[in-house]
C-alpha cells in the first residue's frame, strides 16, 4: 500500500477530486463520458485524449487524479475510505473502476506497446513422424492488433519451456506471488504427468 508521504499526497488529491464531482450532475456527465469513450468504435484512439477531456470537464488536477482511479488495483480504494468523501463519489469511483478501468488499462497498454500479448490459446495434437505418434503442442499468441502468432513443437521442448519458466520465477517469488487455486492447478498437473510417465510393470 501507500507510504505515510503517498497517503497524504493521495488523500489530497482524492479530495480535490471529490470537490469537483460534487457539482450537480456531473457524476451522471462523467459516467456519460466514459460510456462513451469504452462503446465507441475507435475506442484506442478515444482513449488517448481521455484524461484531457476529463481535465476539461473537471480541471486539470482532478481530472488527472480521476484517470489514475480507473486504472490503479482495486485495493488502493480502501485508502479512499478514510478521506470521508461523500458516499455517493466513492461509490461511483468504485463501480467506474469496476466497470471501465480493465478495458482503459488494456487500451493504454496498447498505445504504449502495440506489439504486446493479449492472451494465449494451448492445445494438443498427435503426429505421425517418421512412423511414429508424437505428442506436440501448439501455443498461440494473440497480439493487441489481433493478430496471431502459433508456436508448434514436440510436447518436450514445451515441458523444457514449462520448468524454464518456473525456475526464472522461483528466485523471485513472495507469500503472495501465487494464489492457491494455481498453485493447486501446478501440483495436479505435476501429478497428472508422474502418474502418466511412470513405468509400467
Amino acid at each position: 500500500m501507500l507510504d505515510h508521504e503517498e497517503k497524504f499526497l493521495f488523500k489530497e488529491e482524492i479530495l480535490a477530486l471529490s470537490h469537483a464531482l460534487e457539482e450537480p450532475g456531473v457524476l451522471d456527465n462523467v459516467e456519460d463520458l466514459l460510456t462513451d469513450v469504452i462503446t465507441n468504435p475507435r475506442f484506442d484512439s478515444e482513449v488517448f485524449t481521455l484524461e484531457r477531456s476529463l481535465q476539461v470537464m473537471l480541471g486539470a488536477r482532478a481530472g488527472a487524479t480521476l484517470v489514475g482511479l480507473l486504472t490503479v488495483t482495486p485495493e488502493v480504494f480502501e485508502e479512499t475510505s478514510e478521506v470521508r468523501i461523500p458516499p455517493e463519489v466513492q461509490e461511483r469511483l468504485i463501480a467506474w473502476r469496476a466497470r471501465f478501468g480493465l478495458a482503459i488499462d488494456n487500451a493504454l497498454n496498447y498505445l504504449n506497446n502495440p506489439d504486446g500479448i493479449q492472451g494465449h490459446n494451448f492445445s494438443t495434437q498427435i503426429a505421425h513422424v517418421d512412423e511414429r505418434q508424437v505428442l506436440q503442442g501448439r501455443l498461440t499468441l494473440v497480439r493487441y492488433n489481433n493478430e496471431p502468432q502459433f508456436f508448434l513443437a514436440d510436447a518436450g521442448v514445451f515441458f523444457s519451456l514449462v520448468v524454464d519458466v518456473l525456475e526464472r520465477l522461483g528466485p523471485y517469488l513472495g507469500p503472495d506471488a501465487i494464489d492457491t487455486e494455481t498453485l493447486g492447478r501446478l501440483r495436479d498437473a505435476l501429478q497428472l504427468v508422474e502418474r502418466k510417465t511412470a513405468t509400467r510393470g
